[in-house]
């Protein structure tokens, strides 16, 4: 056992300088969420509950277990775009009858809940942590279908939504479906391929084609309840499996469904039953981080307001030290961790990365990736050394093991650096980010001064003369527009990762994912291909 020590002291400028940096960050991003929470604003909530109808996490809060915690995923999503923040959709891990699942409800509040491009990939996204982590899905679906004005981006991929809900079933992962209102068209198969099917009398509305289209289409005139209504889908077409009261008695039955599940956990469980907190206060995570991208920080600090009792045991300390490996405990489940320490990765720390993940694999251990680098080195002696080798082992490295992964971008993620500890591209199980972090190919002012040095050399080939005014108004554009792109907001809004989160939540945010994760088997990969050595 090997506690940690902190050298943190609350009353340094540099501290209280960072500290009131991220506080700014975390204001921009409770704004944010403000604005998902708002749904389709004022008047549309009031006329929603005025027909005596719920709201997307009102019906969430009376789904999951009282006193339950429910961690919402990608909760900013279409942040930045033509669309509301949030996506018309909620999605998020909440603990039903004592069950781990994963929830989805539509926004009626927003343009009658329909599927835009964001909210389709929201969707996916949560199908996907789903059948990674082995999550029973529940469906709360009132929607009007597809955002007709932006078809062309959402009918093609939209079909992989349902495909994808087969794909759960066939995989022994149960799937609900409660049916509050309108589930048209292509949503009418949202229920038509779940295992479990409730709708909710004179309410629920689930056909192909509304009575105006199929007037256009045979002639014949209908209504909605004998096309599509509740009643008749439990007594004449069977598509409905339950036939509910009113919304809470549907929420009732869908919590029912869960109860019968007979669900169990395959990974193995938490090694400590009780674990013990950091020794050290959460609150000071604010002041850690350095408000200058370019100014490193110990994530050793960080390590010691995570893990449990602040105990880490730390692999190969002296060797390859930009790069800090070592083990815990996270909620009573063991970890290994890779953390960046000085933002470049040398060759050692991606030799060192690349036998910490095999050892990982080994024991069958989940690995949590601490994300503050600048990317792995560059320069005639770092090629020379073998930089390019040894990053793509590093990379190998992570992308066949097969243990968990999670990741948490605490500062910057640029360039080859990103995909060596776990960025997006990698497929941790899940992403998130502090709302100070960047990412990008590289920083704003590389990425200009590389563009000017082209041009620089474009027109010397030419043999013009190089326009310098030009140069620092194309120089000032291009950094302020990877400033913006490389944002956490507006990353998350592309759901870059699976959500922005306050550093104080760190821990159980973590710990939350950690107990989703072990819903499946926990095994590490038995071979990783050919390492260039």
């Amino acid at each position: 056992m090997t506690i940690l020590d902190s050298a943190v002291d609350p009353s340094a400028p540099s501290y209280v300088s960072n500290r009131a940096a991220l506080l700014e960050r975390l204001a921009e991003l409770d704004a944010a969420l403000d604005q998902a929470r708002a749904g389709g604003g004022e008047k549309y909530v009031t006329r929603h509950h005025a027909r005596g109808k719920l709201l997307p996490r009102e019906r969430i809060e009376l789904l999951v277990d009282a006193d339950s915690p429910f961690l919402e995923l990608s909760p900013v999503a279409a942040y930045g775009s033509d669309f509301p923040v949030g996506a018309s959709v909620v999605t998020g891990i909440g603990v039903i009858e004592g069950v781990e699942c994963l929830i989805v409800a539509n926004d009626p509040t927003v343009r009658g809940g329909a599927v835009n491009p964001w909210s389709l990939a929201k969707t996916r996204r949560a199908g996907e942590i789903a059948l990674a982590n082995r999550l029973p899905m529940v469906n709360l679906v009132e929607s009007a279908g597809a955002d007709l004005p932006t078809q062309a981006e959402i009918f093609i991929p939209g079909g992989r939504v349902f495909r994808d809900l087969t794909r759960l079933s066939a995989a022994g992962i149960p799937t609900v479906s409660v049916v509050f209102g309108n589930a048209t068209a292509g949503g009418a198969y949202v229920p038509g391929m779940s295992d479990h099917v409730i709708m909710i009398r004179d309410r629920s509305q689930v056909y192909l084609a509304g009575p105006p289209l199929v007037k256009m289409a045979t002639g014949e005139v209908t209504d909605d309840e004998s096309l599509g209504g509740a009643a008749m889908h439990a007594g004449t077409s069977g598509l409905a499996d339950y036939l509910a009261a009113d919304e809470r008695d549907g929420i009732r039955l869908a919590r029912q469904c869960v109860r019968r599940l007979n669900w169990r956990k395959r990974g193995p469980s938490r090694r400590t039953a009780v674990p013990q907190p950091p020794k050290y206060d959460p609150e000071e995570l604010l002041g850690i981080t350095s408000a200058d991208l370019k100014v490193p920080f110990d994530p050793r600090e960080v390590l010691a307001r995570i893990l449990d009792g602040s105990d880490f045991d730390e692999f190969k300390p002296a060797y390859g030290d930009a790069l800090v490996t070592g083990w815990g405990e996270l909620h009573g489940y063991p970890v290994g961790v890779l953390a960046n320490a000085r933002g470049v990765l040398f060759s050692a720390e991606a030799q060192k990365a690349a036998q910490f993940i095999q050892l990982a694999n080994a024991s069958d251990t989940p690995l949590v990736f601490l994300q503050n680098t600048t990317g792995y080195m560059v320069g005639t002696e770092y090629e020379q050394r073998g930089i390019i080798k040894h990053g793509a082992l590093m990379i190998n490295a992570v992308s066949n093991s097969t243990v968990p992964h999670l990741t948490v971008n605490l500062g910057a993620s640029y360039g080859a650096g990103n995909y060596g500890m776990c960025g997006r591209a990698y497929e941790p199980r899940f992403l998130f980010t502090w709302p100070n972090a960047k990412s990008a190919v590289m920083g704003p002012a590389q990425l200009a001064g590389v563009l000017s040095i082209v041009a620089r050399q474009a027109a010397a080939a030419r043999g013009r003369d190089y326009d310098e005014e030009s140069d620092a108004a194309m120089r000032m554009m291009v950094e302020q527009q990877i400033e913006s792109q490389s944002g956490a907001l507006f990353l998350s809004g592309r759901l870059y990762d699976d959500g922005v989160i306050d550093p104080r939540d760190t821990r159980t945010v973590l710990g939350l994912c950690l107990s989703a994760i072990h819903n499946g088997p926990v095994e590490g990969a038995d071979g990783f291909g050919v390492f260039r050595m």
